[in-house]
């Protein structure tokens, strides 16, 4: 059945805060189905629940939330990471993404705002902060810059390249499946049939792939 609740973990180290997320994702329909307190936790508690996302502080008692992402996704690559932080600094979101994180909030957002982040991660979308996102592109293109010599193009349709275009700028399945007139499932359908083809495992490898090869830069959307 496809109506089960996404099974998530909350970490961090402060015990009001994440009993007040793990309260709200319970109210929310989610199955909070672990938490810790901080790295040591994280990694012992994680591979007995399996969640699908992992809502991460990052300022952790060692090893720190760069480190649990990074090895919580070599676990279970299938699983998703939002980092949920006080920080907002350049250096901090960079180091969380470049871990494998595909989402990133400041904990200055809302309720509705952490929930919403939460549903999109699960289903594949990457999500940050606002003002965090432009960031993030100029990050994985400078990244992409010594990775000319990889494989040749595998062959995606015309509709499969759009929609990978779309995913460059950052648009959600929602906004993509909009602009093209689209269900979401077909959009959803596309991105699974473009991971694939090129070997992919989320949206974070897909989205560096596309500014690898300068889709992002075409026919600006903003």
């Amino acid at each position: 059945m496809t109506d089960e609740p996404i099974r998530v973990m909350v970490v961090d180290d402060h015990p009001m805060w994440r009993d007040a997320v793990e309260r709200d994702l319970q109210a929310a329909g989610f199955d909070v189905v672990g938490v810790a307190a901080n790295g040591p936790e994280a990694l012992a508690r994680f591979p007995a629940v399996r969640p699908q996302v992992l809502v991460l502080d990052l300022q952790i008692p060692a090893p720190g939330g760069v480190e649990v992402t990074a090895e919580v996704l070599r676990q279970d690559p299938a699983a998703r990471v939002l980092i949920l932080s006080a920080s907002g600094e350049q250096a901090d979101v960079l180091e969380a993404v470049k871990a494998g994180a595909t989402g990133y909030l400041v904990k200055s957002a809302s309720r509705e705002e952490l929930l919403d982040a939460v549903r999109r991660v699960a289903a594949g979308d990457t999500v940050f902060t606002p003002g965090l996102a432009g960031l993030v592109l100029g990050e994985y293109r400078r990244l992409s810059e010594p990775a000319a010599s990889g494989p040749a193009n595998p062959e995606l349709t015309e509709r499969e390249t759009e929609v990978l275009k779309m995913v460059a700028k950052g648009l959600s399945y929602r906004q993509i499946a909009e602009r093209l007139v689209l269900s979401h499932r077909t959009v959803q359908n596309h991105v699974q049939n473009t991971l694939r083809k090129l070997q992919m495992h989320n949206r974070v490898e897909l989205t560096r792939y596309a500014i690898e090869q300068g889709l992002d830069e075409d026919d600006e959307l903003r």
